[in-house]
């Protein structure tokens, strides 16, 4: 197995204000792009040729990556002219593949951080002879995600909407975001339109007999389609939770990168990214937190389990909790901002602005 498809396409429209001007798979998780990570991973399980399914500001892949020499691999770009969904992204890039009509095609949903032992699913894969094999995880509220059904022996049986009733969850096994197609069946999928693998091309092939093999794999899985997820998501690779050859330094509590500068009595822990060129002060204290190049984190100011956005600055005193600074956005002094609050790329707060509690 040699080759993959990466489907790094989407707006990321839940990251907003992270993706008003990059794409979700280029946000930084512990220090670099996290597409990076992915494209690791499959490196490191023996992919060689990857294809980069773009669409949403794709023309800021190819000047990064290039032509994927540099990470040992052999990158190709196709763009999407119109949003076409995961199956129709698949099947848009199929003319660069190399693989004979048998031959196992890796996939990736570009915002699944995860531990998947991939050679495992390609084995899985390869020893059913499986149309299609699907990495299935397991979680403890499965309300949000469809369910995929298995027999004894890991075949699917079903795909289940997202489930309403108590009586609709009839496992805990869940679509986790990478698959092996045999390279015959990528063929089928419709071309120039819109395709849902999950709610389209897996629900008919099953209905046309096929074989769809699931491999439980419960290992580390986390969607990083929100605010929250993605900072833990990035905490996690620095604390060597989530497994990556990518991170950029040494696994532990913090992560500053050259050129960051940090005060000697800042304290900096749980995973926090210090990018480069951003500054914090004395007297802050940043826990589980991303902050992206060229943010400044000003005195005593507290961030935690928040993304501060490049060129940023959080103001002297102010207090973050699950909060996201947009690019160059200011934070002025003695400002508190709680969890979910989004300010927007360049806005700016005044001093003593926003608050949840007393000025005392």
């Amino acid at each position: 197995m040699t080759e993959a498809i990466l489907l790094v396409g989407g707006k990321g429209t839940r990251l907003r204000p992270l993706t008003v001007y990059t794409p979700k798979p280029m946000v930084r998780a512990a220090g670099v792009p996290f597409l990076t990570h992915q494209l690791a991973r499959a490196r490191a399980a023996g992919v060689e040729h990857i294809v980069l399914a773009t669409s949403y500001l794709a023309e800021v892949f190819e000047p990064y990556f290039g032509d994927g020499s540099a990470l040992g691999l052999h990158i190709e770009y196709v763009t999407e002219d119109e949003p076409l969904g995961t199956g129709g992204a698949i099947r848009n890039v199929a003319d660069r593949l190399r693989s004979g009509p048998d031959d196992p095609v890796l996939v990736f949903n570009g915002d699944i951080l995860t531990g998947l032992d991939i050679r495992a699913l390609v084995d899985t894969h390869e020893t059913t002879g499986a149309d299609v094999s699907l990495h299935l995880t397991r979680v403890a509220d499965p309300r949000a995600y469809g369910l995929v059904p298995t027999d004894g022996t890991g075949r699917v049986l079903a795909f289940l909407e997202k489930p309403q009733t108590p009586e609709e969850i009839v496992t805990d096994q869940i679509n986790a975001g990478a698959y092996v197609f045999r390279r015959s069946v990528i063929d089928t999928i419709p071309a120039d339109r819109p395709v849902s693998v999950e709610r389209e091309t897996f629900p008919g092939l099953l209905a046309a007999g096929a074989h769809l093999q699931g491999m439980v794999d419960s290992t580390y899985w986390l969607d990083l389609g929100t605010p929250a997820a993605f900072v833990r998501g990035s905490a996690d690779l620095v604390l060597g939770r989530a497994p990556s050859p990518a991170v950029p330094g040494r696994c532990g509590d913090r992560l500053v990168l050259p050129t960051a500068r940090v005060a000697p009595d800042a304290k900096v822990t749980g995973g926090t990214v210090v990018g480069e060129g951003a500054f914090v002060a004395e007297g802050a204290r940043i826990s589980g937190s991303t902050i992206l190049p060229g943010a400044v984190i000003e005195p005593d100011a507290v961030v935690t389990d928040s993304l501060i956005g490049a060129r940023a600055r959080v103001g002297e005193r102010s207090v973050l909790t699950g909060t996201v600074i947009g690019d160059g956005a200011v934070v002025g002094a003695d400002n508190e901002l709680r969890e979910g609050v989004r300010v927007w790329c360049d806005a700016r707060i005044p001093a003593g602005a926003l608050r949840f509690s007393s000025d005392q």
